[in-house]
């Protein structure tokens, strides 16, 4: 509250009294006067010379709460005089909200005389959840190791696309890219659409649909990404290499329809803003991040977590409200580790147990990452643990290498030179004002927050089933941003499947003897052992699972994958692992369906077999290239 105490020799910068013997209070003026530097005079009550100072002011008082001397003679004390000294070193908000909002200053005052009484548990509460580092947080090295984490995962995209591409887009590929191009292009003539259709479908295949261009994007990406892990530009790297997977994910169709690969062009545009304005990004000058930017990709994090929690209790799925989705998982994941085998068969009320950790986890720890120091590092020591058994156990492509990425943000500089000594050779905080030119315009970092903020707060409040006030308001924002799907809505597994359906593609000559296909990684031949594949991923066999969930007349991909084995597509046959036709191609191609089972630790040492399975029946009819039934 505001005193009518003045004092007869006003100082020339404010002076904030303290209590020197409060470690409450030595803390966090020790984290103030790092932020503050000269602007502010910070002097313990203790302090002999005090008195002759300013002998207006009584020790009781100072020692009942902070005093702070204005260079007008004016003595305010109490939080008023924490949020202004605050306000001269640059932080005017809480003092402009204690002024302004109602209710503030007396919550503030109240809130103060309650930790003034109690300086003792507030001063252990402080070190525990602040530690005894009082330097203010720099995330320079964190901004340095998510650039280069990103820069490979974007590496290992790329290239697995550029090894896919023919087969799956190219010109004799199951979903051609020119025949998308064409189609989309005759749309839009007859809608009239004009130049929008480059918002409408933001591609850089507009301008050609070639299998060396359609190559070269994912192999140029490839190069990029290169550049970036070793620090090239990557202000100007990272909008490249995010216009290359937003490309990519339009006339790829089904095959980039994940939600890491959206994930990656979130990511990949928020981290634009968060990258720094230079030629190199060396770790001897890692620049701390833009805090909108940084704040941004932990939004980020935090929707993709919580969502990822929320939504499974929010489908009402059985197995995850009874606590049995991990007894099914491993087993009926799309492309399983030998992990998963081991890990299928431990004991149910492990798998109970497991799956309650899971979920308390994905809803729990996201509201750590805006709270203080300790509880950030231990959200993002349990979320990368979590994220290594499931990498472990399941082969996503980047998606875990992805997420690390993002929780590794959570830690400021003087954490991650506790947790890896080498760091501490490097010290960014010495240098943050040598760079901090080299950053975007605030105006920038304002009009991306303004933008996609919104957006996923109707995202997030949509998936607790809650209305959000401005929904209507922030729809058309929503649509016109929709198509390049750098906002997004996150929910991983929110419905456990709980068997396992496969499609086994046969082909013959004849219509009576039939051979199979066999895919490189998914479930076929029981014999084949399970593998580690991510981070590539191989796209058909991940359409071939999700294919076996639904129906064939309307998978028109699967449709045409048929085709063209029909065809003798040599691009398409390369995505296979065998082609039990040498190159020929067969009279006749269909899918059976079979039920598939991890075997029991018995059988698989008896019969060296990691799989059981039952045939159900047909999938597809048999087809051919003059017939679509036989």
């Amino acid at each position: 509250m505001a005193d009518s105490t003045r004092v007869g020799s006003p100082p020339a910068t404010p002076v904030l009294i303290f209590d020197g013997d409060c470690g409450f209070c030595r803390y966090w003026i020790a984290r103030w006067r790092l932020r503050s530097g000269d602007a502010v005079e910070y002097v313990p009550f203790q302090d002999p010379a005090l008195a002759q100072r300013f002998p207006e002011v009584p020790r009781e008082r100072c020692r009942r709460a902070v005093q702070l001397v204005q260079p007008d003679g004016r003595v305010v004390e109490g939080a008023l005089a924490v949020f202004e000294a605050m306000a001269f070193s640059g932080r005017r908000l809480p003092l402009w909200t204690y002024q302004h909002v109602p209710g503030a200053a007396a919550v503030s005052e109240r809130s103060y005389r309650f930790v003034a009484d109690h300086r003792a548990p507030a001063s252990r509460l402080t070190a525990f959840l602040w530690g005894r580092d009082a330097r203010v947080p720099s995330y320079a090295l964190a901004g340095w190791l998510f650039l280069r984490l990103l820069g490979i995962v974007y590496l290992v995209a790329f290239w697995s696309l550029a090894v896919q591409t023919r087969g799956l887009i190219g010109h004799d590929g199951i979903l051609p890219a020119g025949e998308y191009i064409a189609a989309v292009t005759r749309w839009a003539d007859a809608q009239h659409v004009g130049l929008d259709r480059f918002r409408v479908l933001p591609t850089l295949f507009w301008f050609g649909t070639s299998d060396r261009f359609l190559e070269g994007l994912s192999v140029g990406g490839a190069a990029l990404a290169a550049l970036l892990v070793v620090g090239v530009a990557p202000a100007l790297l990272l909008p490249l290499l995010w216009l290359g997977y937003l490309s990519a994910t339009v006339v790829f169709q089904d095959f980039l329809s994940y939600q890491w690969d959206t994930l990656l062009l979130e990511t990949g545009l928020l981290a634009i803003f968060a990258a720094p304005l230079s030629r190199w990004d060396r770790l001897r000058r890692a620049a701390d991040p833009p805090r909108i930017a940084r704040w941004l990709l932990w939004w980020l994090l935090f929707r993709l977590m919580f969502g990822s929690g929320i939504v499974k209790l929010a489908s009402g799925d059985p197995t995850w409200r009874g606590l049995d989705a991990l007894a099914y998982h491993y087993e009926t994941q799309p492309i399983p580790t030998p992990v998963a085998w081991f890990a299928h068969h431990l004991p149910l009320w492990f798998q109970k147990g497991s799956t309650a950790v899971v979920l308390g986890f994905e809803l729990a720890l996201p509201w750590c990452m805006f709270a203080p120091r300790r509880l950030r590092t231990l959200a993002c020591a349990v979320l990368v643990g979590l994220q290594t058994l499931i990498a472990l156990s399941g082969n996503y492509a980047f998606f875990n290498l992805l997420t690390i990425a993002l929780c590794l943000l959570l830690l400021d500089d003087a954490t991650l030179q506790r947790i890896a000594p080498v760091l501490r050779r490097y010290s960014p905080a010495e240098q943050r004002e040598t760079v901090r030119g080299a950053r975007w315009p605030a105006w920038t970092l304002a009009a991306v927050t303004l933008v996609t903020v919104p957006v996923s707060i109707v995202m997030v409040t949509s998936q607790l089933g809650v209305s959000f006030p401005g929904a209507a308001i922030v729809a058309p924002l929503a649509s016109f941003v929709d198509p390049f799907r750098s906002v997004n809505r996150y929910g991983l597994f929110a419905v456990m499947t709980t068997t396992r359906p496969e499609i086994i593609v046969e082909g013959s000559d004849d219509g009576v003897t039939w051979r199979p296909y066999e895919f490189k990684y998914k479930a076929g031949d029981v014999r084949r052992g399970l593998s580690w594949v991510a981070p590539h991923q191989p796209r058909l066999d991940w359409q071939m699972w999700f294919a076996a969930l639904g129906r064939y007349d309307s998978e028109f991909w699967f449709q045409s994958f048929c085709a063209r084995l029909l065809d003798g597509s040599p691009s398409v046959r390369g995505l296979l692992a065998y082609d039990p036709f040498q190159g020929r191609p067969p009279r006749w191609v269909r899918g059976v369906f079979y039920q598939y089972h991890f075997a029991d630790a018995a059988t698989r040492a008896r019969e060296g077999v990691w799989w059981t399975r039952e045939r159900l029946g047909l999938y597809s009819p048999a087809l051919s290239l003059g017939q679509t039934t036989r």
